[in-house]
């Protein structure tokens, strides 16, 4: 067994309700909050009561969109001005990576750009970052147990990652209640960058015992509860009859399948689809999980064919049996059987090629290129080509 190491939030408080206990819980780590949202900031609200009740002050900072560098600094100053000891990311992945992006370059000296990957100089963090907790109310960036804030740089038109193990949060709240309502376009592309996440993390190079058994029960619960979850949100409200109690599972199911990915990305790594998605996901103005999601079946079965004929006994291959067993639930499902599952689930789910968001031909190329330089296709199972990743794109417009 090849050796590991393990790298968690401090704490998870995770069930339907948890939300209440921010006020108490903060009042832990400080005594002024940050309280970081994302654009809709539903359930803000609830937060800042808790918070007040508890006898901590609070200051409120909206990221709209997908966080970029320039809101990031603009939240460092918010921080820092009025004395903030506690940042709390409330809401997607955007605004969770945005607050721990905050939270680590309010406590580091410098500029941004000293700390980012790729387009930066990727120093370490000299500084614990302040204590930062995450509170998500969507299912599927597992943000809220990860190590790294994706940011997009406008300016060089690329998505890239701060990372560093201070980076884990001092304590998750996973509340699925606060996914319930979501509509089905987020239900979905967030449900299925959970998805991608855990089959990435299953056939990476570095996957561990502890990774691989979360991805497996990741894999399973999307499976069955995404597809529960997305007709449920697709559904007329007004329609008479009563709620099928599975909806309400299903919902929790994600909520667990997103936190699994998370831990299982922070640990194990990802692929070629996250490799590609940080390039697509600067130039395009598109859902992460949709960018994902319209790679995935491509990625999977570039990977599959590659391996057959460049590494037949590696044990990604294995794994992507399994994967196909997972998704079909038939115990004699092959790996290409696998490929497909996720090809119908997509389509089910109103997945779009990447052409509908302007991806054309002619950006392959650049598209490649940037793919190389991100840290994602270290851990792909198989070391792919310039051919094979720009025939992956091709497939995918």
């Amino acid at each position: 067994m090849s050796p590991f190491e393990l790298a968690l939030p401090g704490r998870v408080h995770f069930g339907r309700g948890r939300l209440r206990e921010i006020g108490e819980i903060a009042r832990e780590l400080g005594k002024r909050a940050l309280v970081v949202t994302g654009g809709s900031k539903r359930h803000a609200a609830q937060s800042l009561e808790s918070l007040a009740a508890a006898g901590l002050r609070s200051e409120v900072f909206a990221v709209t969109g997908e966080p970029t560098t320039t809101a990031v600094e603009r939240g460092v100053d918010a921080a820092r001005g009025p004395g903030v000891d506690v940042v709390i990311g409330i809401g997607g992945g955007s605004a969770i990576d945005a607050a721990k992006a905050i939270a680590a370059l309010v406590t580091n000296p410098g500029a941004l750009l000293d700390y980012l990957e790729v387009i930066g100089l990727g120093k370490p963090l000299e500084r614990a970052p302040l204590p930062f907790i995450a509170v998500p109310t969507t299912a599927g960036t597992g943000a809220e147990a990860t190590r790294n804030a994706v940011l997009a740089s406008v300016a060089h038109r690329v998505k890239v990652s701060l990372r560093s193990p201070l980076m884990l949060p001092r304590v998750a709240i996973v509340d699925p209640e606060l996914t319930d309502g979501l509509p089905p376009e987020i239900t979905a592309s967030t449900g299925l960058d959970a998805l991608t996440q855990l089959i990435e993390a299953l056939v990476s190079s570095r996957a561990n015992p502890l990774t691989e058994s979360l991805c497996r029960d990741g894999i399973a619960r999307v499976a069955e509860a995404l597809p529960l979850a997305f007709d449920r949100a697709s559904a007329d409200p007004r329609l008479p009859g009563p709620i099928d109690p599975r909806h309400g599972s299903a919902r929790d199911a994600m909520a667990l399948a997103s936190l699994w990915s998370g831990i299982a990305l922070a640990n194990a790594g990802l692929g070629a689809v996250h490799g590609l998605a940080g390039p697509l996901g600067g130039m395009f103005d598109a859902a992460h999980g949709a960018i994902c999601a319209a790679l995935l079946p491509e990625v999977m079965q570039t990977n599959i064919q590659a391996l057959r004929r460049r590494a037949p006994a590696d044990r990604a291959l294995d794994r992507y049996t399994e994967i196909a067993r997972l998704l079909t639930g038939s115990g004699d499902a092959t790996a290409e059987r696998g490929v497909e599952a996720i090809r119908r689930l997509c389509a089910g789910l109103g997945v779009a090629p990447l052409g509908r968001v302007g991806v054309t031909l002619d950006q392959v190329p650049a598209l490649v290129a940037g793919a190389r330089r991100a840290s994602s296709m270290k851990t792909n199972p198989i070391a792919l080509t310039d051919e094979e990743l720009a025939g992956v794109l091709e497939r995918s417009i």
